[in-house]
């Protein structure tokens, strides 16, 4: 046992071998559901996704509200009644929308399919959205905005969108106290019917998947008529703010909250993959260039960090920290150095090999279990991408050169395009 701990394990390459594939089915009135089999236990993971989310709303809030009401009761259920018929059956139910997309995600026993799906159903597009509820509902995010209000990364990262995407655009466009009085039933029920349809849905479904699956979406989802709608086209173009430093002050405010960031490309462009190497190297992972100057060597921060993040009409990337007032301008002009380095100074082949352990190690993590699988499958499938992304992804992060990462530097982290915004 003692020389056995002198004794150095064996160290071989990460790969991200074989992905689970993907079934794609298409029901009887084309809604898309994507099947992945994988895993050993009598578990299922399935998403219901509608194109429903804050870009397509023509008020603040209605799509996250939408969202949250809608296990509030059905046509044919109490509240009360789903959610005692969720647990007795052993699913767990997770709403979301997000900034392109909204829908649910349910966890349950695959014997328990049949069920599990017909409430769905009913959650999904039977909902009543009643009144006393929403007005509860409305009290409490009315208070939870107030309080948001008070945090200074809170107000940073709103204007940091509202600067990046312009304040009239759904992405940028923020949130006030008057927008809460707006929001009424027909409101919500005028949002479901128009944006939780079949022609904006989809379904992906990962686990031990139940030999009747096909069928029993089928049955539920697949005869469901589409209305014929005219929908007003989101608005697509962006234009952000002309003004790039903003400083928001925030009297008793302990700490400074920084972002520093622009809009940039998303997954279907074909730098992306590089670019999120080099934000791994700037400020993506706790060795980060970032780290180790302004937390580490100057202790002028707890934690910084930066990310690469992509929607369906663009991405952006953005830096954030929260920095004491006699230190935020130091932040700054320490985080404009790192960048200008590596804008002139190739990267290191240690630090870069280090730099592809990691991220190869990550995405290996990213198809750790079935439901993971769906995570990164939805992750590409949103982009119209599919699977071999990732195989041409991880093939970058493994031969790309210091050469090419100092250009991705120079073409898209131009410092006079950053927008910078401190509150505190």
């Amino acid at each position: 046992m003692k020389n056995s701990r002198q004794i150095q394990p064996p160290v071989s390459e990460i790969k991200l071998g074989q992905l689970s594939p993907v079934e794609c089915v298409r029901l009887s009135n084309n809604i898309p559901l994507y099947l992945i089999e994988a895993g050993t236990e009598d578990i299922m993971r399935i998403e219901f996704i509608f194109k429903a989310g804050q870009i397509e709303e023509y008020l603040p809030l209605v799509a996250s509200t939408t969202n949250m009401m809608l296990t509030e009761g059905s046509q044919n259920y109490t509240a009360n009644e789903l959610n005692s018929s969720l647990d007795t059956h052993g699913a767990f139910i997770n709403l979301s929308a997000d900034r392109d997309n909204a829908g649910l995600v349910i966890f349950l026993l695959s014997r328990h399919l049949r069920k599990i799906t017909e409430l769905c159903f009913e959650i999904l597009f039977k909902p009543v959205f009643p009144g006393k509820e929403l007005d509860i509902l409305m009290k409490k995010r009315k208070k939870w905005f107030q309080i948001s209000r008070q945090k200074v990364n809170n107000l940073s990262s709103d204007q940091f969108f509202e600067s990046v995407f312009g304040k009239h655009h759904p992405y940028g466009r923020q949130i006030s106290l008057k927008d809460f009085p707006l929001i009424h039933t027909s409101v919500l029920k005028d949002f479901h019917s128009t944006h939780y349809t079949p022609a904006g849905m989809a379904i992906i479904i990962s686990g031990k998947i139940h030999p009747d699956t096909v069928d029993i979406m089928d049955k539920y989802f697949g005869l469901i008529i589409e209305k014929t709608i005219y929908v007003e086209p989101a608005e697509s173009y962006i234009k952000g703010g002309e003004k790039k430093r903003i400083i928001i002050k925030k009297q008793n405010a302990l700490q400074s909250s920084l972002r520093i960031g622009s809009m940039t490309i998303n997954k279907s462009h074909p730098d992306y993959p590089g670019l999120k190497i080099l934000n791994v190297i700037l400020g993506g992972y706790f060795g980060s260039r970032l780290m180790k100057n302004i937390r580490e060597d100057k202790g002028y921060t707890y934690g910084i960090h930066s990310s690469v993040n992509s929607l369906a009409l663009g991405g952006y990337k953005v830096i954030s920290a929260e920095v004491s007032r006699v230190n935020i301008r130091k932040a700054i002009d320490e985080i404009y150095r790192e960048i200008r380095i590596l804008q002139t100074t190739p990267v290191g082949d240690n630090e870069l090999d280090l730099v592809r352990t990691y991220m190869t190690g990550e995405m290996v993590r990213m198809f750790d279990g079935p439901f993971a699988v769906a995570e990164s499958f939805k992750s590409v499938w949103e982009f119209g991408l599919d699977y071999e992304y990732y195989y041409r992804f991880a093939e970058i992060v493994k031969t790309i050169t210091p050469e090419e990462i100092q250009q991705l530097a120079n073409d898209y982290y131009n410092i006079d395009d950053l927008y910078e915004i401190i509150v505190g």
